[in-house]
């Protein structure tokens, strides 16, 4: 009988380490992925003196350092480095990226400038609108959201090449772990939904603003510069999905970027999700 209950232990014990193993497996964050940033600030003067113009870089490029899969690690930097730096540094290290995209702006800049300068300067004895030939860059990047398989990739991007004033955006990367696809409205909605949707942003806009009409909104100047529909430039959250416009999308320069957040539940009449990656963040 002793020999019977002790079986009987052992065997439970068995059972419930290969059930929480399973578990473990099936919660885990795919890739057990680690991260690290690369981080530069380069600034060069127009014929390399000092007293002339110059140019600011500023990049911070964050990337996967580690993971218990080389593959799924290399294609998430290609990812990266496509998404910061641009399509022909894509295949390099990120460090070795991050140096050739340093050099590159420094000779495009003094390529562009130094003969117009030259020129303005032989002019008028010292180039008028210094500031004008005062650029700069920043690309800054971080990882937003990694959990199970959805991995979320935010890059910010600011640059001035003389005028008025600079520009800036914000983009965004909702990554699919499993098959290292991006994922798309279409992959988490069903046919037809963008008019629904639609409604969906305008009504969360009246909300967020405090209005009552689309047409107060149109007054605020929402709408001005383009047509309020649903943006491919969003991403996945605990809370919803927010929609990011840039500045000039939907609205003039100076009421900046716009973001509008929809929980999950006033959408859950449009959702498909048939791969279920909405899985990883409830």
């Amino acid at each position: 009988m002793k020999k019977q209950n002790v079986s009987l232990l052992i065997l439970s014990v068995t059972i419930g380490i290969f059930l929480f193993s399973c578990d473990n497996k099936a919660n885990r964050d795919r890739g057990a992925l680690e991260f690290d940033s690369i981080q530069i600030n380069e600034t060069a003067h127009l014929f390399g003196d000092t007293a002339k113009p110059a140019c600011n870089l500023v990049v911070n490029l964050a990337y996967a350092s580690h993971s218990d899969n080389a593959s799924l690690q290399d294609s998430l930097n290609q990812y990266f480095l496509a998404a910061c730096l641009g399509d022909s540094f894509l295949h390099m290290p990120p460090a070795e990226a991050v140096k050739k995209y340093k050099e590159r702006y420094v000779s495009d800049y003094r390529n562009d400038l130094e003969e117009l300068y030259r020129k303005e300067e032989q002019e008028f004895g010292d180039a008028s609108q210094r500031a004008w030939y005062s650029y700069y860059k920043y690309v800054q990047s971080h990882i937003q959201y990694y959990r199970k398989d959805l991995l979320v990739y935010r890059v910010r991007y600011e640059e001035y090449t003389g005028g008025a004033h600079g520009i800036y955006m914000t983009s965004f990367l909702n990554l699919d772990l499993r098959t290292l696809t991006p994922i798309r409205l279409s992959d988490l909605f069903a046919d037809d939904y963008k008019e629904a949707l639609t409604d969906l942003l305008w009504n969360q806009l009246m909300a967020d603003n405090h209005v009552a009409t689309r047409q107060e909104l149109e007054d605020l100047g929402y709408g001005s510069t383009g047509d309020l529909t649903p943006s491919e430039n969003f991403y996945l959250g605990r809370d919803g999905i927010t929609f990011y416009y840039n500045v000039y999308d939907i609205a003039p320069y100076v009421m900046g970027a716009i973001d509008i957040t929809l929980p999950y539940e006033i959408m859950a009449h449009l959702l498909k999700d048939d791969a279920k990656i909405l899985d990883s963040v409830r």
